[in-house]
């Protein structure tokens, strides 16, 4: 009981500091999650203010929800934000958007690894309901979504692009896509990075090429589709499979259907005879009009039922379960 106010003023800032040493310490309760909005009514009116105010090294997930709109802004996930979720209203109404490419940013031989619309560099992101999109257009690489954190994961979300849409990075690192739409025109899907991608539709805009892994020669497992769907715009009617950007390339569809604007022989050396010796590229039980497995080339693989079968998400990932909401 406070008996009069001389004792009052000692206390009252004493409580206060010692509540803010709380709070200074990590003590104090921290937002788990946020609500973003362009029209003012959430926390923030966009998506790296929200980011930028969760906790580092959080221990609990945090979970940013984003109303509809389109968000132009270029979006990076820190390192030093693991364990984020960003879970849109709607894929096809909650827009994350911009339009950096190769020559735009200027930064020399390596400008592409810089035109990212997201970055994520945290460990156990998570995002659904969300469209990433590059709008540069069709001027040469422009990355809609560049990944170098481990153990990443997409559920129904779009990914709108052209030339290197998405870039998949980091040896070991593990990403999963589901109920993902993936579009592009040249390496739309390229990278180092263990990726599986389950009922997800990609989607080629122009002659050229889907894939373009650089597996590291350590890795036993590159980018895998499984049970997904190869479509093409009207027009399309020459499209690769994949082609090495490293030797040690790997790249396997499982259970895929594949419309007719897929090439017979499949998969393209990138002009050099020697990767046809180190990469790895195989096919399970391709269905649909660019299903010519027996006119694919000499040096890729038409695997058997029981090879087929290592091409599992537990057996892929180890130890790391994808696509929980957590």
């Amino acid at each position: 009981m406070i008996r009069d106010n001389k004792q009052a003023c000692f206390i009252l800032p004493l409580v206060l500091a010692l509540l803010t040493g709380l709070s200074n310490n990590g003590f104090a309760q921290q937002e788990t999650e946020y609500l973003v909005a362009k029209d003012g009514s959430g926390d923030f009116t966009n998506i790296q203010a929200a980011i930028d105010d969760s906790k580092s090294y959080p221990y609990e997930r945090i979970t940013i929800f984003i109303k509809n709109g389109v968000y132009k802004e270029k979006v990076k996930v820190h390192s030093w934000n693991p364990n984020i979720s960003l879970i849109g209203e709607s894929k096809e109404k909650t827009i994350i958007t911009y339009d950096d490419y190769f020559d735009k940013v200027d930064r020399g031989r390596n400008s592409t690894f810089h035109t990212y619309t997201l970055l994520v560099d945290g460990n156990d992101f998570h995002a659904e309901n969300l469209t990433i999109k590059n709008s540069a257009g069709p001027v040469g690489q422009a990355v809609a979504l560049h990944v170098e954190a481990d153990r990443v994961s997409f559920e129904n979300c779009r990914f709108l692009g052209n030339q290197d849409t998405i870039y998949l990075a980091g040896e070991g690192a593990r990403h999963y896509f589901n109920n993902c739409y993936i579009d592009g025109t040249t390496d739309f899907i390229f990278g180092s990075s263990t990726a599986v991608f389950e009922d997800c539709t990609l989607h080629s805009k122009k002659n050229s090429f889907i894939t373009a892994a650089s597996t590291p020669q350590s890795e036993s497992f590159g980018f895998v589709f499984l049970d997904s769907k190869l479509t093409a715009e009207a027009n399309v009617d020459s499209v690769y499979l994949g082609r090495p950007w490293r030797k040690y390339a790997q790249t396997v569809f499982i259970n895929t259907y594949m419309g007719d604007h897929i090439v017979p022989e499949g998969w393209d050396n990138w002009g050099d005879e020697s990767n046809e010796e180190t990469v790895f590229y195989a096919e399970y039980n391709s269905q649909g009009a660019g299903a010519f497995l027996d006119e694919r080339v000499d040096w890729s693989e038409i695997l058997s039922e029981d090879q087929a079968q290592k091409y599992i998400l537990n057996n892929i990932f180890g130890d790391w379960e994808p696509n929980l909401r957590k």
